[in-house]
């Protein structure tokens, strides 16, 4: 990344102006995320909410992928999601049938055409997962209400619905406008603008606890003592560098790619002569990004979901209170302190590590395909060396692929894990979980995202900065 580059093309009208752009997008959308669901009670929803995102993994993800919209009960609680869904189910359906793989080769025309079906399969999904959200909610808010009397008329629901569903598409549109300025994509700029959002608070959370001398102050070498608290000092010393060190192998392990060499058979037309070079190839090491982790909140929140309602229609079932019990998220608010760790601790974040992994393997057979590629590559006149083309091309790469894949499902199976792991070492430690706010998932979007951003933006520097190396 050259930033001088990049500093020296702020001088450039049309750049100032796409920045500029962006910029104002990502405000509309901070103040889209306080705009409140009309849902009658307000207070009492979000006391819902509250619990909601405290008691299941799903409900934290989605409030930290909507820049708090969960937390404020705002328009754009659904966000990104049903697009993102669309987006995943279109992909799906272009590798099963054959007449959306042809119209997915056909260009630009072919790619806008998949383009508009996502945005319209996005509309219903977004109805649907606006349903979902307000009965989660409205079935929390009548066990948390004494009298049972909490209700909701058809006209509350079908604004509400109105409002989240408008919201989704308010957001979508707005990630498509950002997408048009050419420096970053505009979905996954606005998801990491969401995650971004929830630092001032964490960090302005951990200054005050910081600041509490209640619990006596720092002592530095008998010398002075410092106005902080000792213990948080150095929790929060012990958070900054393993940070440093995590964001590191992020970097490291988003960046990581096996290079492989391609040569072109030489072709002679008539007086002209073609081919006879080389190329590179490369493979990620993770090639399924994060979807396999959304994958997996979204297969792991179902059980505890199934409880809830099995224990809304019958408070003493067991089996509704052990699928709530295994399958919640191990968290602050769950935790307790006078029984200590215990077996079911460890169920969630087991099938959590096990299905990132099975979703690593599986997204990636779809995104990268073996088959295709070697068929593409011998029409081209393409391959590696000491490889035949054909079938021993497809399976070198489908080897090399599912090499790379068991590092990189491993290693995001571990990032995803690194919340789980840092509360069970402060529980060993402090006797209490710290409930880290964001993810190890959340730091991998961070990263991810902004590299892509800063590749684009360095692009882009050098089109508009071209002339002043001539």
């Amino acid at each position: 990344m050259n930033f001088k580059t990049i500093f020296k093309s702020f001088k450039n009208k049309d750049m100032r102006k796409r920045l500029l752009a962006v910029v104002g997008i990502l405000v509309a959308y901070r103040i889209l995320a306080h705009i409140p669901v009309p849902l009658g009670d307000t207070t009492t929803f979000k006391q819902a909410v509250d619990k909601l995102i405290n008691g299941t993994d799903l409900g934290g993800f989605i409030n930290l992928i909507s820049g708090g919209g969960l937390t404020n009960l705002s328009i754009i609680l659904v966000g990104l999601s049903p697009y993102i869904t669309a987006s995943i189910v279109m992909q799906l359906l272009t590798k099963a049938i054959p007449r959306m793989e042809e119209l997915s080769n056909d260009g630009e025309t072919g790619r806008r055409k998949i383009n508009q079906w996502t945005r319209i399969i996005s509309i219903p999904l977004a109805v649907l997962q606006s349903i979902a959200y307000i009965f989660i909610l409205f079935q929390t808010v009548i066990a948390q209400s004494s009298t049972g009397t909490v209700t909701m008329t058809p006209h509350d629901w079908f604004i509400a619905i109105t409002a989240m569903t408008a919201g989704s598409a308010l957001l979508m549109w707005l990630g498509e406008l950002i997408s048009e300025q050419g420096i970053g994509n505009g979905t996954s700029t606005i998801i990491l603008c969401s995650i971004i959002a929830a630092f001032p608070s964490t960090f302005a959370n951990m200054l005050a606890q910081l600041f509490d001398t209640s619990n006596g102050t720092l002592s530095l070498f008998g010398w002075f003592n410092l106005p902080v608290n000792p213990t948080m000092f150095w929790i929060m010393l012990g958070l900054g560098l393993a940070l440093v060190i995590v964001i590191y192998f992020l970097v490291k392990i988003n960046e990581a790619q096996r290079i492989i060499t391609i040569n072109y058979a030489k072709r002679v037309r008539g007086n002209s002569a073609y081919g006879g070079i080389k190329s590179i190839m490369p493979i990620k090491l993770i090639a399924a990004g994060v979807v396999p982790v959304i994958f997996a909140v979204a297969f792991l929140s179902v059980p505890a979901f199934i409880g809830q309602l099995i224990q809304r229609a019958d408070s003493s079932s067991v089996i509704g209170q052990n699928l709530v019990s295994w399958f919640s998220a191990p968290s602050a608010s769950n935790f307790d302190q006078s029984v200590g760790l215990q077996g079911k601790d460890f169920i969630y974040p087991i099938c959590y590590f096990v299905l990132v992994f099975i979703f690593t393997y599986f997204y990636t057979s779809i995104v990268f395909n073996s088959k295709e590629i070697a068929e593409n590559l011998q029409k081209q006149g393409g391959f590696i060396e000491g490889v035949r083309p054909g079938k021993t091309t497809e399976k070198y790469f489908s080897r090399t692929v599912n090499r790379l894949n068991l590092f990189g499902a491993l290693a995001l199976g571990l990032i995803a894990m690194l919340p789980y792991i840092a509360d069970y070492i402060f529980i060993q430690t402090l006797g209490y979980p710290l409930g880290i706010s964001i993810s190890g998932t959340g730091l991998l979007i961070v990263v991810t995202v902004a590299l892509e951003n800063i590749r684009q933006v360095n692009s882009r520097a050098l089109m508009v900065t071209y002339d002043d190396y001539q």
